[in-house]
C-alpha cells in the first residue's frame, strides 16, 4: 500500500513532518447527514469516506506520519481510520494515530477551536520532533501533493504557509480570505467576512484559505502557546492565530493550482446537501474533474470484501439496469432502472422500483415500485413499497428534510427506522 511511486519524489521535507488532520467537526450545514457522525467519516463517492482523501494525499506525498484529531460523534470515523489506516499496513516509523479529546490540558475544556485542539496535543506533537507541521482539514474532497507546497515553504524562509484557492465572492464568505503582496506574501488575513475583499486585478474572486498550513514546527509551538495564554482568544487558526501572525512574521500564500495546464484544481468543500449531491454526481461524468481512476494518485480506504454487482431480471417490463450511473460492490439492481445515480455498496433495488438522479448510501433497500428522484439517501434506509421521494415538494418537507435546490434527504430517523448499524 505504501510504496513510492517511482514518478514520484520522497524529499527529506515531506519525511520531517507531520501531518495533523483536524476532524471533530460536526458539519452543521449537511443537516441530519452528521446528527449521528463527524463531517469527515460521512461517506463519498461510491467505496470512500471524505477523510480518505486528505490522508491518501498524505500517502501519496510522502508524508507517512499523522495525527487524525477527533471530536465530535468519532465512533464510526475512529472505526472506519483503524480498519482502513491500522498500523498493520505502516512500516517503521510511519503511523496514523488517533487523538480523540481528552481533555489533556485540564479536566473542564474539550477542542474550543482549531488552534486550542492542536494546543491540547503539544506534549504528544513534541515526541515526534518533526521540523515541519502540516495542518489539514478532514472533510475536504480534492487530491494534493504537498510536497511542492512544503518546498515552497522552505524555499521563501517562510514562519507559515497557507494554501489557497480563488473562489467566487458569494462563496467567499464561507472561508477565510485573505490579500498577498504580488510576491507571495499575505498581507491580510479576515475569517467568514460579511463582505469578502475582491482580489486585485481579478473582479468577482477572492483569495480564500483551503485550511492547509505548513508551519515550522518550533513557530506554532510558540504561536500556540501565546494563544493559549490570550483570555480574548477564540483559539482558531482562522480568527486569531493567522491574523497576529501577518505583521510580523513570514506568511505565504500558496496557490493549489493544476501544474499541467495552470488552472484552478478540483477541490470541493462538500459541506451543504446540495455541494455534497452535486460533487458525488459528478464522478459519474465521462472525463469528471475527479479522476478516482486514477493509478497514480489513489485514494486508499477499507476494503470491505463484497461481491460484485449484479443486476438480474430481462423481461420487457422488469429489466435490471443502470444507465450514466456508479454502482458499487455488493449492488443488486432486481427488475428495476437507475439513472444518473451513485450507489454506494451493498444497495438493494427491488423490481418496478426507480431511482435517479441520486446518491443513495450503502445499505440501503429500495422496496418495489418505490420511486427516488433528486435524492441522498442516508446508510440504512429501507425505503417503504410505493413510496415517492422527489416529486412532490410539499409531501417532501413534511416528511424530509429539503435543501435550498430541492435536493432531499432521507435518513432512517426521519422514515421511523431504528439505527441498526454503525454510521
Amino acid at each position: 500500500m505504501l510504496v513510492d511511486s517511482p514518478k514520484r519524489l520522497v524529499s527529506r521535507i515531506t519525511r520531517d513532518t507531520l501531518a495533523l488532520v483536524l476532524s471533530g467537526g460536526r458539519g452543521s450545514r449537511l443537516k441530519q447527514l452528521t446528527d449521528w457522525r463527524a463531517k469527515p467519516a460521512v461517506p463519498f463517492g461510491g467505496k470512500f469516506r471524505i477523510i480518505d482523501f486528505p490522508l491518501s494525499n498524505c500517502v501519496n506525498s510522502g508524508i507517512r506520519r499523522m495525527a487524525v484529531l477527533t471530536q465530535y460523534k468519532a465512533h464510526s470515523l475512529i472505526k472506519h481510520v483503524q480498519l482502513a489506516w491500522g498500523t498493520n499496513r505502516m512500516a517503521r516509523d510511519e503511523f496514523v494515530e488517533l487523538l480523540p479529546a481528552q481533555q489533556r490540558i485540564n479536566e473542564q475544556s474539550w477542542y474550543s477551536g482549531t488552534a486550542d485542539a492542536v494546543y491540547q496535543n503539544i506534549d504528544i506533537l513534541r515526541t515526534h520532533d518533526a521540523e515541519y507541521t502540516l495542518i489539514l482539514a478532514g472533510d475536504h474532497i480534492y487530491k494534493m501533493d504537498y510536497g511542492p507546497m512544503i518546498a515552497y515553504h522552505v524555499e521563501k524562509g517562510a514562519d507559515l504557509t497557507i494554501g489557497c484557492i480563488e473562489v467566487p465572492l458569494e462563496e467567499a464568505k464561507a472561508f477565510g480570505v485573505m490579500g498577498e503582496d504580488g510576491k507571495g506574501r499575505v498581507n491580510m488575513f479576515v475569517e467568514k467576512p460579511d463582505v469578502p475583499p475582491e482580489m486585485p486585478g481579478n473582479p468577482g474572486k477572492a483569495l480564500a484559505s483551503m485550511g492547509i498550513y505548513v508551519f515550522n514546527t518550533k513557530f506554532l509551538f510558540e504561536q500556540l502557546i501565546y494563544d493559549a495564554d490570550d483570555p480574548n482568544s477564540d483559539h482558531d487558526f482562522g480568527k486569531n492565530v493567522i491574523p497576529r501572525v501577518i505583521k510580523r512574521y513570514q506568511v505565504f500564500a500558496y496557490p493549489f493550482r493544476d501544474v499541467q495546464n495552470n488552472t484552478q484544481a478540483y477541490w470541493r468543500d462538500v459541506g451543504t446537501i446540495d455541494s455534497y449531491w452535486a460533487a458525488n454526481l459528478e464522478l459519474i461524468g465521462v472525463t469528471p474533474d475527479l479522476n478516482l481512476y486514477d493509478t497514480d494518485w489513489p485514494i486508499w480506504t477499507h476494503q470491505e470484501q463484497l461481491p460484485p454487482a449484479k443486476f438480474v431480471f430481462d423481461d420487457e417490463d422488469r429489466r435490471g439496469m443502470a444507465v450514466d450511473t456508479m454502482v458499487s460492490g455488493g449492488c443488486i439492481i432486481s427488475g428495476a432502472l437507475v439513472r444518473h445515480s451513485l450507489l454506494f455498496s451493498n444497495v438493494i433495488v427491488n423490481e418496478h422500483a426507480s431511482v435517479e438522479n441520486s446518491v443513495i448510501l450503502p445499505n440501503v433497500i429500495v422496496n418495489k415500485k418505490a420511486k427516488i428522484r433528486n435524492a441522498v439517501v442516508d446508510k440504512g434506509c429501507v425505503i417503504p413499497e410505493g413510496m415517492e421521494i422527489g416529486f412532490d415538494p410539499v409531501a417532501d418537507k413534511q416528511r424530509f428534510e429539503v435543501s435550498p435546490n430541492g435536493i432531499v434527504l432521507v435518513t432512517p430517523d426521519m422514515l421511523g427506522q431504528r439505527l441498526h448499524m454503525v454510521r
